[in-house]
């Protein structure tokens, strides 16, 4: 695994934030920046970091609630434009123009929030199993789960519970590869295996999806031009095919549509064509 340091910073109401910083690549060149899934965390992108870290500098946020940041006092909070607001304060805090950004899913949404706010900021992106527009059926897999506190008494019965529940969405992973998402998305608190996240972040989660959706097709007028990617699992029930390929005629020319074969919500960058997506959209972004 590649070495890496975990750090911390305030967010602007207060609220303690980690990530993973991996040293590399020169100081005027953009570092990759990356944002996780609702329910995830920094860890899901060790397999970015093992193939670019030193070469570029990567940094693996935790959002407000998840892995080793502070839960968020007012769980109303746990919303994109927060998350984008912490993203912008941590780059103006380290200096950082502009970045490469890799979004899975919610990260991805946040990243598209970010191109709308601060456009400059974004020197790249991909976009992973997200879109303006998502489908009910996902949204009523994920309502299904999240926010449910579970245990279990080892990461391996965490993984053979969670390939029981989703076994469709990776259909070809074998125990080892079950044992390691649950060890990305789990701790250890107390003698048990337990979800790596505030429970609460289901409540605005819930409330939004619930809510008259807005269009959000605008969101994504300020990538036009930029180097982007759009990654998506050929098996996904949240981002479908026809979103993905309009979110690419909009874009134009400067955006290429991936499809991970066998793969459901989300590819997770243990696919070898995940890692290749994200290195043609590294070649190119100006350095």
């Amino acid at each position: 695994m590649a070495a890496f340091e975990d750090r911390y910073y305030n967010s602007a109401d207060g609220v303690r934030l980690h990530y993973r910083d991996y040293a590399g690549g020169e100081p005027e060149q953009p570092p990759i920046i990356c944002l996780p899934g609702l329910t995830r965390n920094a860890r899901d992108f060790e397999p970015v970091a093992d193939r670019f870290a030193g070469e570029w500098r990567v940094i693996a946020l935790d959002f407000r609630g998840r892995g080793l940041s502070d839960p968020d006092p007012q769980p109303g909070r746990y919303l994109p434009p927060t998350y984008a607001r912490d993203v912008l304060k941590l780059l103006d805090q380290l200096g950082i123009a502009d970045a490469v950004f890799v979004g899975t899913s919610l990260g991805g949404l946040t990243t598209m929030l970010i191109s709308a706010m601060e456009e400059e900021r974004i020197a790249g992106a991909l976009i992973n199993d997200i879109g303006p527009e998502v489908s009910p059926a996902g949204i009523e897999r994920i309502k299904g789960y999240v926010g449910k506190p579970t245990s279990w008494p080892d990461f391996a019965a965490a993984g053979a519970a969670f390939a029981d529940r989703a076994g469709d969405v990776y259909p070809d992973w074998a125990p080892a590869n079950w044992e390691r998402f649950a060890r990305r998305c789990c701790r250890e608190e107390n003698g048990k295996v337990v979800l790596d996240y505030d429970m609460a972040i289901a409540q605005p989660f819930t409330a939004a999806n619930e809510a008259v959706q807005p269009d959000l097709w605008p969101l994504i007028d300020n990538l036009k031009g930029k180097p982007v990617v759009i990654l998506r699992g050929e098996l996904s029930d949240l981002f479908s095919a026809e979103t993905a390929t309009k979110m690419v005629e909009v874009l134009g020319p400067s955006a290429e549509l991936v499809t991970i074969e066998r793969v459901g919500h989300a590819p997770s960058f243990d696919e070898p064509a995940s890692i290749a997506a994200v290195e043609r959209l590294l070649a190119r972004v100006p350095r």
